[in-house]
């Protein structure tokens, strides 16, 4: 099986988080979900500057690391997942979707209501005990 790292990134602004919404996909579990921004390590790259390049180019964000949050390990049913997430900030809420069909910034409260990404799940339940 298929297995990818990928980094992700919890960007907020004040009082906010950005949460983005996937596109139709061949795999219907992921069509459609909600999920932090972020994608694919590339060769000889960092996992800082895997989320800082897949911000810029997936949403035209330019963001600022405060800390890595959690590492979630998902076998969904054809490839298995490795996702470091990371707290980021921006001081923009002008951003561009290029690979997402929508996007919301929501109080950390409201974050649960939507339909997350399966990976995702374990970020968003630390998130709504430990707000940052």
């Amino acid at each position: 099986m298929k297995h990818v790292e990928v980094v992700a990134a919890i960007i907020k602004l004040k009082e906010k988080i950005l949460c983005v919404q996937r596109g139709d996909n061949k795999y219907e579990y992921i069509s459609k979900k909600w999920e932090f921004p972020g994608g694919k390590l590339e060769p000889m790259e960092t996992k800082e500057q895997a989320i800082i390049r897949e911000i810029k180019e997936e949403l035209h964000l330019d963001i600022e690391i405060e800390s890595e949050f959690l590492t979630v390990y998902h076998e969904y049913p054809d490839f298995k997942i490795t996702m470091h997430s990371f707290v980021c900030k921006t001081e923009n809420d002008n951003l561009t979707l290029t690979e997402h069909i929508d996007f919301k910034w929501l109080n950390y409260s409201d974050i649960k209501d939507l339909d997350w990404a399966a990976a995702d799940i374990p970020i968003v339940e630390k998130l709504l005990k430990f707000e940052l």
